[in-house]
């Protein structure tokens, strides 16, 4: 049974809970990073079909995350969701599941068995993400502590993505072949692995919202045939009443815009290191690793940043970084530096050996176009990542003023759906322009020399697609106010509400909370429906 009263969550629970996105992040880390390349370059699959697989089953989801948002949300009313919990019992499920990520991994197979093996593995993801996602909203009030749940997370998914990036080289350097299948599967029964044993860890330290006694007394009405047939109407109904709250809707731009840059980059970026930068998987690895190191040190700014100044201001940082460094690879391009690659080369895909000034290969330019593109998008990327996380914790709050309920549950769902849907729209689209760019796969793992036309479309792909997205988010989410202080007026006022107050306790605290609702004060505390 869950506690009586709020407990106080220690570093146990933050790190505890934020191994979750071991699986959270890790698996979208070696997803996005690793498997339209490897799909492209070991499975004799199209950039249009590897781009169908990655996207088509998160349309699926369109279904699927609201849907676990909304059951998990109304278990807690039955005996399984009081036993065991309504969050938990979805944990408890996908356990022993998780290792057949290995099952992606597999050369030799059709079009067909990669869509259907990705279709299950983003189901059992997804009966992970949403509840796990709802957790830490409810282990604490505190807008501190809720920061600190998500920084944890955050650092997490950094150092998953660190491993995501840095297990290919590991790989290639203990059992050998370079540019072989095997390094891929050997990386997916390694994650596959670990995935079931975070959410364990996640199921042992982490708890859920207290009942409160009007919880325990009610009694759900008989299920019947008619309430099993409006479901489907009452979750969407509560799914799209989420875009009624002004704070939900500015903060979703930031989110989109930070994450499909991403998409957009995540899919190009391989791609762009074997054409126009001339490396194979260990450069690749090498340089990706690089990046989310700068992503890790970027979270632990970024975390001080939005306490201090809100997301907002730690938004236009990120992008900021992400956007120069993506102008110098177009620089690059264009430029094309002599010697740049007879340099790599030179390097035999130790990168970091050209640091050494003893090294015949060393030269300041190759120094500069190997590292500083690249760190400067991992700082700029680490904080893209924490601020959308940082930010949701805080938003059951603002719609609990506007229903006078707690519905951490739907808003998961809702973010995961945006998410999955235009993560699906992302790379749909760029593997279709990568495709129709005149990019030609790569045949039993050897490479084929790409025209300059499709070198091109890569080349401009990667640096004007996230660009584009990112400004869009700003511009959408300039006047997104949710901060530290504005956090502590809403629930102050939240407070008076349950204590039966229908009138706001300042004129600044009024302005506060129609800002951050949308809503006028008086319609507040479901009094507006």
């Amino acid at each position: 049974m869950p506690a009586v009263g709020m407990r106080k969550p220690s570093w146990i629970n933050y790190w505890g809970w934020g191994s979750g996105d071991m699986l959270g992040a890790g698996a979208q880390a070696v997803i996005t990073g690793w498997l339209f390349y490897f799909f492209t370059t070991f499975c004799d699959l199209t950039a249009v079909e590897a781009g169908l697989i990655l996207g088509l089953p998160r349309l699926i989801e369109a279904i699927t995350c609201p849907l676990i948002g909304y059951v998990s949300d109304n278990l807690r009313h039955t005996w399984i969701g009081r036993k065991i919990g309504r969050r938990k019992v979805f944990l408890l499920a996908t356990i022993p599941l998780l290792p057949s990520f290995v099952l992606l991994f597999v050369t030799g197979q059709s079009f067909y068995y990669y869509l259907a093996v990705f279709i299950f593995f983003e189901l059992l993801y997804t009966m992970f993400l949403i509840p796990w996602e709802t957790l830490a909203a409810e282990m604490t009030k505190d807008y501190k502590e809720k920061a600190r749940f998500a920084g944890a997370r955050m650092l997490v998914a950094q150092g998953s993505a660190i491993l995501a990036s840095l297990l290919p080289t590991l790989i290639i350097n203990t059992f050998g072949g370079q540019d072989s299948p095997s390094t891929f599967l050997i990386m997916a029964a390694i994650f596959g692995v670990l995935f079931s044993i975070v959410v364990t860890v996640v199921v042992i330290t982490s708890w859920e919202r207290p009942y409160t006694e009007a919880e325990k007394a009610f009694q759900p009405p008989p299920m019947s045939l008619k309430r099993v047939l409006l479901i489907p109407v009452t979750m969407f109904r509560d799914l799209f009443s989420t875009l009624r709250i002004r704070a939900f809707r500015q903060h979703l731009s930031i989110y989109l815009g930070g994450y499909i840059s991403q998409d957009i980059f995540n899919t190009a970026f391989p791609i762009f290191v074997v054409t126009v930068l001339l490396g194979g998987t260990l450069v690749i690895s090498q340089l990706m690793t690089l990046m989310y190191l700068a992503q890790l040190i970027s979270v632990m700014i970024a975390i001080n940043i939005v306490i201090r100044t809100g997301p907002v201001v730690a938004y236009r940082i990120a992008i900021t970084l992400v956007g120069l460094a993506l102008l110098l690879y177009l620089a690059f391009y264009l430029i094309e530096p002599a010697g740049f690659g007879a340099g790599v080369a030179a390097l035999d895909g130790d990168l970091l050996s050209a640091l050494n000034p003893a090294n015949p290969a060393f030269s300041p330019m190759l120094v500069f176009w190997l590292f500083v593109p690249v760190l400067l998008a991992g700082l700029g990327r680490g904080t893209l990542n924490f601020v959308p996380w940082s930010v949701y914790n805080y938003l059951p709050d603002v719609d609990e003023a506007v229903t006078g309920q707690r519905r951490e549950g739907i808003f998961a769902g809702v973010m995961t759906l945006v998410r999955k849907v235009a993560q699906s729209g992302a790379i749909i689209v760029t593997g279709w322009i990568i495709g129709a760019g005149g990019y030609v796969s790569a045949t039993d793992g050897v490479a084929v020399e790409q025209t300059p036309q499709a070198i091109s479309t890569i080349a401009w792909l990667l640096v004007a697609g996230p660009i584009i997205v990112m400004l869009l988010g700003l511009i959408i989410s300039w006047r997104f106010n949710l901060n530290a202080r504005t956090h502590a007026v809403l629930m102050a006022e939240i407070d008076r509400f349950h204590a039966g107050e229908q009138t706001p306790s300042s004129p600044e605290a009024k302005a506060v909370v129609e800002d951050l609702t949308g809503w006028r004060y008086e319609r507040l505390w479901g009094r507006g429906r």
